[in-house]
Protein backbone atom coordinates (compact mmCIF):
# COMPACT_ATOMS: atom_id res chain seq x y z
CA UNK A 1 0.00 0.00 0.00
CA UNK A 2 1.38 3.41 -0.90
CA UNK A 3 2.09 6.02 1.72
CA UNK A 4 -0.66 8.33 0.41
CA UNK A 5 -3.25 5.54 0.50
CA UNK A 6 -2.13 4.61 4.02
CA UNK A 7 -2.62 8.18 5.20
CA UNK A 8 -6.01 8.41 3.43
CA UNK A 9 -7.14 5.19 5.09
CA UNK A 10 -6.07 6.42 8.55
CA UNK A 11 -7.87 9.74 8.05
CA UNK A 12 -10.96 7.95 6.79
CA UNK A 13 -11.04 5.49 9.69
CA UNK A 14 -10.54 8.31 12.18
CA UNK A 15 -13.35 10.29 10.58
CA UNK A 16 -15.70 7.32 10.72
CA UNK A 17 -14.88 6.36 14.28
CA UNK A 18 -15.01 9.92 15.63
CA UNK A 19 -17.99 11.00 13.59
CA UNK A 20 -16.09 13.91 12.08
CA UNK A 21 -17.98 15.17 9.06
CA UNK A 22 -16.98 18.00 6.75
CA UNK A 23 -19.36 20.16 4.78
CA UNK A 24 -18.31 18.53 1.49
CA UNK A 25 -19.29 15.02 2.59
CA UNK A 26 -22.69 13.52 1.94
CA UNK A 27 -24.59 10.54 3.25
CA UNK A 28 -25.14 7.14 1.73
CA UNK A 29 -28.80 6.23 1.24
CA UNK A 30 -28.53 4.02 4.33
CA UNK A 31 -27.60 7.03 6.48
CA UNK A 32 -23.87 6.80 7.21
CA UNK A 33 -21.66 9.66 6.04
CA UNK A 34 -18.84 9.26 3.54
CA UNK A 35 -15.54 10.66 4.82
CA UNK A 36 -14.75 14.16 3.49
CA UNK A 37 -11.48 12.89 1.97
CA UNK A 38 -13.52 10.53 -0.24
CA UNK A 39 -16.50 12.66 -1.17
CA UNK A 40 -15.18 15.74 -2.92
CA UNK A 41 -18.04 16.68 -5.24
CA UNK A 42 -20.65 19.09 -3.93
CA UNK A 43 -22.95 18.85 -6.95
CA UNK A 44 -25.92 16.52 -7.41
CA UNK A 45 -25.29 13.18 -5.71
CA UNK A 46 -21.64 13.82 -4.90
CA UNK A 47 -19.13 11.28 -6.19
CA UNK A 48 -19.80 8.37 -3.81
CA UNK A 49 -22.51 5.77 -4.12
CA UNK A 50 -23.34 2.15 -3.25
CA UNK A 51 -22.68 -0.27 -6.09
CA UNK A 52 -24.32 -3.65 -6.72
CA UNK A 53 -22.66 -6.54 -4.86
CA UNK A 54 -22.41 -8.67 -8.05
CA UNK A 55 -20.11 -5.97 -9.52
CA UNK A 56 -17.41 -6.95 -6.99
CA UNK A 57 -15.31 -10.11 -7.13
CA UNK A 58 -12.67 -11.03 -4.57
CA UNK A 59 -9.44 -12.43 -5.98
CA UNK A 60 -6.14 -13.58 -4.57
CA UNK A 61 -4.66 -10.09 -4.31
CA UNK A 62 -7.66 -7.76 -4.20
CA UNK A 63 -11.08 -6.74 -5.41
CA UNK A 64 -12.09 -6.62 -9.05
CA UNK A 65 -14.91 -4.13 -9.67
CA UNK A 66 -16.73 -4.50 -12.98
CA UNK A 67 -18.86 -1.37 -13.11
CA UNK A 68 -21.50 -1.07 -15.81
CA UNK A 69 -23.04 2.14 -17.06
CA UNK A 70 -25.70 3.13 -14.54
CA UNK A 71 -24.34 1.05 -11.63
CA UNK A 72 -23.03 4.35 -10.22
CA UNK A 73 -24.65 7.67 -11.10
CA UNK A 74 -21.38 8.91 -12.65
CA UNK A 75 -20.69 5.77 -14.73
CA UNK A 76 -21.65 6.38 -18.35
CA UNK A 77 -19.81 3.34 -19.75
CA UNK A 78 -18.32 0.06 -18.49
CA UNK A 79 -15.23 0.15 -16.27
CA UNK A 80 -12.96 -2.44 -14.70
CA UNK A 81 -11.18 -1.34 -11.53
CA UNK A 82 -8.77 -3.33 -9.38
CA UNK A 83 -8.39 -2.48 -5.70
CA UNK A 84 -5.63 -4.32 -3.80
CA UNK A 85 -6.44 -5.75 -0.39
CA UNK A 86 -5.58 -3.19 2.25
CA UNK A 87 -6.70 -0.23 0.11
CA UNK A 88 -10.39 -0.81 0.87
CA UNK A 89 -12.15 1.11 3.63
CA UNK A 90 -14.74 -0.62 5.84
CA UNK A 91 -18.23 0.43 4.78
CA UNK A 92 -20.67 1.75 7.34
CA UNK A 93 -23.59 -0.37 6.15
CA UNK A 94 -22.22 -3.72 4.93
CA UNK A 95 -22.51 -2.75 1.25
CA UNK A 96 -19.90 -1.95 -1.38
CA UNK A 97 -19.48 1.74 -2.22
CA UNK A 98 -17.35 3.56 -4.76
CA UNK A 99 -16.27 7.19 -4.94
CA UNK A 100 -15.28 8.31 -8.43
CA UNK A 101 -13.18 11.48 -8.59
CA UNK A 102 -12.09 13.57 -10.46
CA UNK A 103 -13.76 11.63 -13.32
CA UNK A 104 -15.61 8.35 -13.71
CA UNK A 105 -12.27 6.81 -14.74
CA UNK A 106 -10.68 7.22 -11.30
CA UNK A 107 -11.51 5.49 -8.03
CA UNK A 108 -10.97 7.88 -5.15
CA UNK A 109 -12.26 5.54 -2.41
CA UNK A 110 -13.61 2.01 -2.31
CA UNK A 111 -15.67 0.77 0.64
CA UNK A 112 -16.20 -2.92 1.37
CA UNK A 113 -18.02 -4.78 4.12
CA UNK A 114 -15.53 -5.30 6.98
CA UNK A 115 -15.48 -9.10 6.55
CA UNK A 116 -14.91 -9.09 2.77
CA UNK A 117 -11.11 -9.16 2.40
Amino acid sequence: MTFALSILRLITLASISLGVVGSAAHQATTGWTYPPACCKARHVGGDCEAIPTPDVTRGGQGFSVRLRAGDHHLATRPHLFWIPYGDEIPSGDGQYHLCLHPTEDHVNCFFAPPDSS
